[in-house]
């Protein structure tokens, strides 16, 4: 499928990448459209390349500054992890980072990507797109519900092409192990990638930290990213940027530093990037490691292999009653049981709880007996504790979703206080 824009584009990053232009910001698209971006001038002295702003998801977006350094480190990295580079089929917009590194790694690996912007959940309008890659070695970059949603259409065409590929991408949200383990079964090679703009992407895959990469726990479970990969910081807020980043420890300097934009006395340091994710690191044997990406583990030994679990997030701890509750892991709980598709759960203000826990769930089938919440109580109450059993749910046909394929929490918050407050509670 020629996109006529892309090869505009492509050129107009290579300008950045010899500094003949100022930063480049792609533009979310408008259905039907095709990409834009536009310089940023005022970007000029920060040392950007790309301004990439978040998806906004938990608030607003910050305007993220990567380097061509940076960019080039993680397309290289991503090419040791999944054994070099090859041809891209382009399936989320490049304003979100994820669309971005497929036009970076495109122009490292001297390949154009196939691109397929509309419709990418439609299995014969995917199928005909995957079809026109030429390249011996391809991949795909997808968020989970994409591959979700192709897989409800098993032809033998669709697995024919999804099969093809040397690896399936998987980022942005979590993949859940039916996903997960679906795909493995009818022979897919799936790669659960975590990352954000602010590491220009995916920098860990299936748990296990790419080459050059280091993974550390912060204060409370925060996860801790550092390498050549990480951003430069954010754009026009340098208080949040000396809050998320730093310069990390090293053997000449033990302690970190605020990363302040245009102060560059800090050569040979790596920056290391403060996550909203809680997870846990625990270490692995490298002859037990099952992923098809080539992992490292920096800062271990060949055999030692670092692996990250993440838990939940920072930001997702709910207080109800005085009882801290994990969002995340209520969202993993409700996803266990048979009858959930796909859940999301956060906190919202109640006079009487300070906080109560409710809760968007997509069955996966078409029974909503009258048990179904009563089998859901009894599950997370003896997962997690009375405490965690939302007091309201509603239900839905689907979750709506971002442009970049992540749930819309602000959507979905709001549709829950609106049904919180006229609806049945449980």
């Amino acid at each position: 499928m020629k996109a006529h824009w892309l090869p505009n584009a492509l050129s107009a990053l290579e300008s950045t990448r010899r500094m003949d232009c100022h930063p480049l910001e792609f533009l979310p698209a408008e259905a039907g459209a095709d990409p834009s971006w536009t310089e940023r001038p005022d970007a000029a002295a920060t040392g950007a390349a790309v301004v990439v702003r978040t998806s906004g998801s938990t608030g607003t977006p910050k305007q993220t500054l990567l380097s061509w350094d940076a960019l080039d480190a993680s397309a290289d990295m991503t090419s040791q992890a999944l054994g070099g580079h090859g041809q891209w089929l382009l399936a989320l917009q490049p304003s979100y980072v994820a669309g971005l590194a497929v036009l970076f790694r495109s122009m490292v690996a001297g390949t154009e990507p196939v691109v397929l912007l509309e419709d990418t959940t439609n299995p014969e309008r995917f199928t005909k797109a995957a079809e026109q890659l030429t390249a011996e070695r391809r991949f795909v970059s997808l968020v989970p519900t994409q591959l979700q949603r192709l897989l409800t259409h098993e032809s033998q065409r669709l697995l024919k092409v999804l099969r093809r590929f040397d690896a399936i991408l998987l980022g942005g949200a979590p993949t859940s192990a039916e996903l997960f383990n679906h795909a493995r079964l009818v022979g897919l090679n799936v790669v659960r990638t975590y990352g954000m703009a602010e590491t220009c992407g995916g920098c860990v895959y299936d748990g296990y930290p790419l080459p050059g990469v280091t993974v550390e726990m912060g204060t409370h479970g925060r996860v801790l990213l550092s390498g050549p990969m990480v951003a430069l910081g954010y754009h026009e807020a340098p208080e949040l940027t000396a809050e998320k980043f730093e310069w990390a420890p090293d053997a000449r300097y033990p302690q970190g530093v605020p990363v302040r934009i245009g102060v560059n006395d800090h050569e040979g340091r790596k920056r290391r990037f403060r996550t909203d994710d809680l997870g846990e690191l625990t270490t692995q044997r490298a002859t037990e490691v099952e992923t098809i990406a080539e992992v490292t583990g920096a800062g271990h030994s060949a055999q030692i292999i670092p692996r990250l679990t993440i838990t939940g997030r920072a930001d997702g701890v709910i207080i109800t009653g005085g009882v801290k509750v994990s969002a995340e892991a209520v969202r993993r709980g409700l996803e266990s049981h048979p009858s959930v598709r796909e859940a999301f759960v956060a906190g919202i203000d109640d006079a009487e709880w300070g906080q109560k826990v409710v809760a968007a769930v997509v069955l996966s089938t078409a029974s909503r007996g009258g048990d179904t919440f009563a089998e859901f109580e009894q599950l997370l109450r003896r997962q997690l504790g009375a405490a965690a059993v939302p007091k309201h749910y509603e239900l839905l046909g689907a979750l709506p979703l971002l442009p970049n394929g992540k749930p819309d929490r602000q959507v979905l918050i709001g549709m829950l206080k609106e049904g919180a407050d006229h609806g049945h509670s449980t």
